[in-house]
C-alpha cells in the first residue's frame, strides 16, 4: 500500500527518517520541469503561524548545461489541496530563495549513515549572502513510493565548510504539474 502525505503528516519524525532512509532513489527524468507544494512536517505550530508551512518547489532542467536545478517560491497559506497561488513582488514576479541543484550522493558522506542517490545543494546554485540558510542546504531527497514521483520526502541537512548539521526536520513535496515556461527564473548569480 502507497504511502500518503496524510500517513507523512501524521508519522513522527524517527519514521520519517526510517523513509528517507530505505526510500527509492529520484527518477530524476520525472521530476525534470515539474513543480511541487512543499510542506513542511516538522517545524513547531508557532513557527508556522508565524511563517509559512507550505512552499513551491521547481525542478527545471537546464537547455544548456543539463544541470537538474530548480528553486523555492513563497505561496498563499491556503494549504496544500490545491497548488497555491505564489506570493508576488510589485512587477508581478513570483518570490523566490533558496536556489538548488539535484546531484549524485553517491559515494558522499551524510548524516546518521544515509546512502541514498540524490540530494539537493544549495550551496553550489549562486545563493546571495542574505539568502544565508539556503547557502548552507545540502537535503537528501527521496522518492516516498517506489516508481512514483508524485509525492517526495526531503530531509535538512545543512553543509558548514564540511561539518554536516543534520536538522530533525523533514518536508514532504506533493507533486503539482509541469513547470510553466514564465516561471522559470534564472539562477541568482545570472548563470
Amino acid at each position: 500500500m502507497a504511502t500518503t502525505l496524510e500517513d507523512l503528516l501524521s508519522t513522527s519524525n524517527a519514521e520519517r527518517f526510517e523513509i528517507v532512509r530505505r526510500a527509492a532513489p529520484l527518477d530524476l527524468e520525472a521530476i525534470a520541469d515539474t513543480t511541487y507544494t512543499g510542506v513542511d512536517l516538522s517545524m513547531p505550530a508557532l513557527f508556522h503561524r508565524l511563517f509559512w508551512r507550505s512552499f513551491r518547489k521547481t525542478f527545471h532542467r537546464d537547455p544548456v548545461s543539463g544541470q537538474l536545478r530548480g528553486w523555492n517560491v513563497k505561496v498563499e497559506q491556503t494549504g496544500w489541496d490545491r497548488p497555491p497561488a505564489p506570493k508576488r513582488d510589485r512587477r508581478g514576479v513570483a518570490l523566490s530563495f533558496g536556489h538548488y541543484e539535484v546531484r549524485s550522493a553517491s559515494g558522499l558522506r551524510f548524516p546518521r549513515g544515509w546512502t541514498g542517490e540524490h540530494y539537493l545543494d544549495y550551496r553550489v546554485a549562486g545563493n546571495r549572502f542574505g539568502d544565508l540558510p539556503s547557502r548552507a542546504g545540502y537535503c537528501p531527497l527521496v522518492s516516498v513510493n517506489p516508481s512514483d514521483s508524485d509525492l517526495l520526502l526531503g530531509w535538512e541537512v545543512f553543509n558548514f565548510g564540511g561539518v554536516l548539521v543534520p536538522l530533525n526536520d523533514f518536508w514532504a513535496l506533493k507533486r503539482e504539474g509541469p513547470i510553466a515556461p514564465g516561471d522559470i527564473l534564472p539562477r541568482p548569480d545570472g548563470r
